[in-house]
């Protein structure tokens, strides 16, 4: 399965988690990308990753005052169609507590996808300040590698 993994990380955290999840998908057997949106000033056009040739997306963020990143959410609101595509959304926050910003930026990637005909398959947040934070990664790589 081809696979696209896009991803907006401001300081790396959620980049590091993703690239993981990567290793993990090429283990089994998919064709990965990464692909990166980076915010933009007015001076430039944004970078939109063109999705149509992956059979299944995860999108990726960190959480921004308990939403997802405002440069993922203007990516979903110009995307017209993701009828069918299995889609896996992760977030990461400083916070230790996924009800503290994870859970809503989670419910608001599911709620955009939904509405352009997505199939969630799997979601996580990853709390940045949370004791055993790498072993939360691991879990949840595992999660959403065998649910995509």
């Amino acid at each position: 399965m081809k696979i696209g993994i896009i991803v907006h990380s401001k300081t790396g955290n959620t980049y590091s988690v993703v690239k993981k999840l990567k290793e993990e998908l090429l283990t089994l057997g998919h064709t990965v990308n990464i692909e990166r949106i980076e915010p933009v000033d007015g001076s430039k056009k944004p970078y939109y990753p063109n999705i149509s040739e992956y059979d299944a997306l995860v999108f990726g963020c960190p959480v921004h005052g308990a939403s997802m990143s405002q440069a993922l959410s203007s990516y979903l609101s110009q995307i017209t169609s993701l009828k069918d595509k299995r889609v896996a959304c992760l977030v990461t926050e400083l916070f230790p507590y996924a009800w503290m910003g994870g859970n809503r930026a989670i419910s608001q990637m599911k709620n955009s996808c939904e509405a352009k005909g997505a199939i969630i398959v799997g979601t996580g947040v990853v709390n940045w300040k949370r004791l055993h934070r790498e072993k939360a990664i691991d879990e949840l790589i595992t999660k959403l590698s065998s649910s995509i």
